[in-house]
Formats: structure tokens, C-alpha cells, sequence
């Protein structure tokens, strides 16, 4: 009897420690986080960093979706870095399927890539391919970026504002509008929340 006992207590002891954890680890601790991450100046980026327009969510700002225009030779949009997903050099790449390349700088496909990459962006932008940045032919470690350099973004705003009929000015003031970093980080244009910018201006 007296172990019998002492197998109640136990259980009930432990019963009651479940209950605690529980109560604590499964229902107080997650609503202090979500109450904390919905502090003001948190509430967006503990929902994702949701881009809304016109109601509806369009995207995230931390993800870079390279956007695929309608007509080819009327391109409205600003570009993301290429992805290493992409079936042809320029992409745009999946972006379920996020990762780099491991090939060095001397490997020579990777190099053939860059080169077509090179072309390609020269031609859709009227350069020479030397005016064609670094940043604009490399593919990003995630393939989902978002960000591009100041320079990459100055040489998209012509044919951006050209097709959109947008003032070069007006582009060109979005454009730094979407810049970020700058303390510890260089200068990136976010190219999401610009595409979103330059759409609203159209309205």
C-alpha cells in the first residue's frame, strides 16, 4: 500500500510538473515573443518584412525575386543579381531553390557565364560591357537577394524610366529612396521594394 502510495504522489507530482512546463514552455513563452516581436518598430519584420500594395501582399523585402517582363524589349523593371538556379545565364532562377555556386574565379565555365551574363546586360541596357558592374554578372550566395549595388541600379534607371515613361530624375530619386546600409554595411539598392516604388509611381 505504501508503495502504491508513493507511485500516486510521483505521478502526480510529475503530472503537475508537465502541466507547469507546459502552461509556461508552450503557451506563455511563445506569446512573449510574439508580444515582443510586435513591439512598434518590430511589428514588420516579425511578419516577414511583407511588401503591401493596393491591400495585398506583393513580396517580402528580404527576398529578391527577379521579375520576368512580358515583353522582352520593353523591360520595365529593375533586375536582381543573377541566380545560379537560372536554366540560362540571366535567369530568373527558382526561388524555391536557393544556394551559390562553389566554382572558382579560374573555373572556365563559370567564366563563360560571366561573359554571356556581361553581353546580355550590356545589350538590354545600351552600354558597352565594360560599364556593366561586377555585382550585375555574379551570382549571390542565396540566389535570392535582394540588393544591388548603387551602380548596378544608376545603369537599369534609363531603360527603367524610358519604358515607363517616368521622369530619369523621378527613377533615379526612387532608386535612392531604396538604398540601405552605409554604417557597417556599403550602400545596396533594395531592388523588391523598388520594383513595388517605381509601380506605385505609375498609379
Amino acid at each position: 500500500m505504501r508503495g502504491v502510495n508513493a507511485l500516486l504522489r510521483q505521478t502526480w507530482a510529475g503530472l503537475r510538473l508537465l502541466l507547469v512546463a507546459t502552461v509556461l514552455l508552450g503557451v506563455g513563452y511563445p506569446l512573449a515573443i510574439w508580444g515582443v516581436g510586435h513591439l512598434p518598430g518590430l511589428a514588420s519584420r516579425a511578419e516577414g518584412s511583407r511588401i503591401v500594395a493596393d491591400g495585398r501582399v506583393i513580396g517580402s523585402s528580404l527576398i529578391g525575386i527577379d521579375p520576368v517582363p512580358a515583353d522582352g524589349t520593353r523591360d520595365p523593371f529593375f533586375h536582381t543579381r543573377p541566380s545560379a538556379s537560372a536554366e540560362d545565364s540571366l535567369g530568373p532562377g527558382d526561388p524555391a531553390v536557393t544556394g551559390g555556386t562553389n566554382l572558382g574565379g579560374f573555373d572556365e565555365g563559370l567564366l563563360a557565364v560571366v561573359q554571356q551574363r556581361r553581353a546580355a546586360i550590356a545589350a538590354r541596357e545600351g552600354v558597352a560591357p565594360g560599364a556593366v558592374p561586377a555585382d550585375a554578372v555574379t551570382a549571390s550566395a542565396s540566389g535570392v537577394d535582394p540588393h544591388i549595388s548603387p551602380a548596378y541600379a544608376e545603369l537599369q534607371a534609363p531603360r527603367v524610366a524610358r519604358v515607363t515613361g517616368l521622369p530619369l530624375a523621378q527613377v533615379r530619386g526612387l532608386v535612392a529612396e531604396s538604398e540601405e546600409g552605409g554604417l557597417v554595411s556599403p550602400r545596396a539598392v533594395n531592388v523588391t521594394t523598388l520594383n513595388a516604388a517605381v509601380h506605385a509611381a505609375l498609379r
